[in-house]
């Protein structure tokens, strides 16, 4: 059975979000500050966190880091702060997707199960696609760049797919996002700029001057159709 952790100091939200997640055919583990957490994460090994950001003492920004260091653990956030920089650093850090406080449950089940259909679900039929020296293998799930492999969350894997698939395609914004995530719905253009930028950092050889995942500016972002490698 799929197992879901849900990370919330507030015991009402997370006891109504483990009910809705439950009804919905989870299993379901709580916890409700940062260490407890991570000793879920590491004893459970949950195919999907539900993350509150504002946690006490070890906030969920710090969390997020922590499980990043470990597994890619499809991560949802859960937000109240009004900043958009905390979802962004949230994004940076890995994050797959985000719910803003308040929030509906069946909006959170509805998000739970789009991620986790991406990570469990269907099987591309173009089995590897080769550009330059990287590849990615469609089924497997795995990147590799110079035969080394690059460790990308769901979103960024997805992202990534979007994009090699059509090389040379522009895609804007929230195209972007609605192919990914399957809805552009709350979605933020620096959403996916920070997915791109992560996506840099972890398969060019200089981020600032991007060989594969290219700015097309005022419209969107393109893969490269020819690669130096």
């Amino acid at each position: 059975m799929t197992t879901i952790l849900v990370v919330d100091d507030e015991k009402k939200i997370a006891g109504l979000v483990r009910d809705y997640l439950v009804a919905a055919g989870y299993r379901v583990v709580t916890a409700h500050d940062g260490k407890t957490a991570l000793a879920q994460h590491r004893y459970e090994r949950p195919d999907l966190v539900v993350l509150d950001l504002n946690l006490p003492g070890m906030d969920g920004l710090a969390v997020a880091r922590s499980i990043r260091q470990e597994r890619n653990t499809p991560i949802i956030m859960l937000t109240a702060r009004i900043e958009e920089t905390d979802r962004i650093v949230g994004l940076e850090l890995g994050a797959d997707d985000y719910v803003t406080k308040p929030f509906s449950p069946r909006e959170l089940v509805a998000r739970v199960r789009a991620v986790l259909r991406r990570v469990q679900g269907e099987e591309p039929t173009d089995a590897v696609i080769r550009i330059g020296d990287l590849v990615i293998d469609t089924g497997k799930r795995i990147a590799t760049r110079a035969g080394q492999r690059i460790e990308l969350t769901t979103t960024e894997f997805d992202m990534l797919l979007v994009l090699a698939r059509t090389p040379g395609r522009v895609f804007s914004r929230m195209e972007l996002l609605d192919r990914v995530q399957g809805t552009s719905f709350e979605g933020y253009e620096r959403t996916v700029d920070a997915h791109i930028k992560n996506l840099r950092r972890k398969i060019e050889s200089d981020p600032r001057n991007p060989q594969y995942l290219l700015t097309v500016y005022g419209a969107g972002y393109r893969f490269a159709e020819d690669v130096n490698a």
